[in-house]
């Protein structure tokens, strides 16, 4: 269960993570009695990332200006999704963003700190200074301050920060989490330290234990359209991967995840065993069966019309049922394409949903497409056998993917 950001502040704030004063706000009217001063921001309370690059975060000054604002927020979706409630949380001076997550690693069996000293929206720029240290015994304050050091954190910063991390895991443990992060921990020229924002990713099999996090199970509205001002109906748009393009030249490996946490960690590996991203396709993390095979054919699609890619690799994480349908889509996907009789064009295959687009295959790379797939979940033998003759390359454990990836590089 993925918590929205005003629910893992509140359970910040259990904890002593500091957050700042905000208030969630459900309707219109519940602006005109604001409990918090203005200037202040606005935040759409959606599952999925890109919130501010969508125009869903706005900072407003007076109440009519929130007012309108508002309005505006609650009418946008944001890869499909319509936020319910909308933070409304006061202004902060920043000097410095940095990132810090703890994950875990279901392969290690072991929860991950990760930090960056250059948080934020720019995603290349906060994987490039990335640093991790792996829990290979119990907690103990020693390894946060291990991962602000690696972080190149000095002075009051490194016990400011180790703080934070602390707390991060004291939630962590309590809550059975499979993920914590804050993204940004801004620090101000004081050097106070402040949780910008939140993320917390909750075991769904543990939910018994806490049934306090059962109340931020909310029902989500159904909006398929909505009504312009003149009467005209404008059906919502269809759900799209997001591109994550690299700054760097000379990338030949292409991404496509199910999320943007999962997103910056398999950017990370892939780095890290020196090899060269060229972008990413993240698949929203919360898309039932039918929209994340249809985001799967357009991102596939998408990738085969860049000339650089030479192997992509698919990091799927989710149930067993959903795994199903990635590799039946994978198996029609990747199979040669059907010559009916020797006078005639081959037929191009459909992608994994009928109404997606056509598969295009993309005569400008140099050699043909090798495809790298990880997913957790099923029987991993028997896929490998169903892939029998085509290009794809199955793991469970996201480490071997990687490696796999940049090796057929390599080859």
């Amino acid at each position: 269960m993925d918590l929205l950001e005003y629910q893992a502040k509140e359970l910040f704030h259990q904890v002593g993570i500091p957050v700042l004063p905000s208030q969630p706000i459900a309707k219109l009217s519940e602006l005109k009695h604001l409990h918090i001063r203005y200037p202040v921001v606005l935040k759409s309370q959606v599952h999925s990332g890109g919130r501010g690059r969508a125009g869903g975060i706005r900072f407003v000054q007076n109440t009519i200006d929130a007012v309108a604002a508002a309005q505006a927020i609650f009418s946008l979706p944001i890869l499909g999704e319509y936020p319910e409630v909308i933070l409304a949380e006061a202004r902060y001076d920043t000097q410095e963003e940095f990132f810090l997550s703890i994950l875990l690693d279901y392969q290690l069996q072991r929860p991950v700190l990760m930090g960056s000293a250059k948080g934020g929206i720019d995603v290349e720029t906060l994987l490039k200074h990335m640093q991790k240290v792996v829990l290979d015994q119990g907690f103990s304050p020693f390894y946060a301050r291990r991962l602000a050091t690696k972080m190149g954190l000095k002075g009051r910063l490194i016990h400011g920060v180790s703080t934070i991390l602390e707390k991060m895991y004291q939630l962590f443990i309590e809550k059975d989490l499979d993920l914590i992060e804050i993204n940004p921990l801004a620090v101000s020229a004081s050097g106070e330290v402040m949780a910008l924002d939140g993320k917390i990713t909750v075991n769904d099999t543990a939910l018994s234990r806490h049934l306090d996090l059962l109340s931020f199970l909310t029902p989500k509205v159904d909006r398929p359209s909505t009504v312009a001002p003149q009467g005209t109906i404008v059906t919502t748009p269809p759900q799209k991967p997001r591109w994550l393009r690299s700054k760097e030249k000379g990338g030949n490996i292409g991404l496509i995840v199910n999320g943007s946490g999962l997103s910056l960690t398999t950017w990370d590996l892939i780095l890290n065993q020196k090899g060269k991203p060229v972008g990413a396709f993240i698949i929203e993390e919360k898309s039932s069966s039918k929209s994340l095979i249809k985001q799967l054919g357009i991102a596939m699609d998408k990738m085969l019309s860049i000339p650089e890619v030479e192997v992509i690799l698919i990091n799927i994480v989710s149930s067993e049922q959903m795994s199903d349908l990635v590799v039946e889509a994978m198996k029609d996907y990747c199979q040669p394409l059907e010559i009916t009789s020797d006078n005639e064009e081959p037929l191009s295959r459909p992608t994994p949903v009928n109404s997606a687009p056509k598969r295009q295959v993309n005569p400008t790379n140099a050699k043909p497409v090798q495809w790298v797939l990880r997913l957790v979940t099923g029987d991993l033998e028997s896929r490998k056998t169903s892939f029998e003759n085509l290009p794809i390359h199955c793991f469970e454990d996201l480490s071997e993917a990687v490696k796999k990836t940049v090796t057929l590089i390599s080859n």
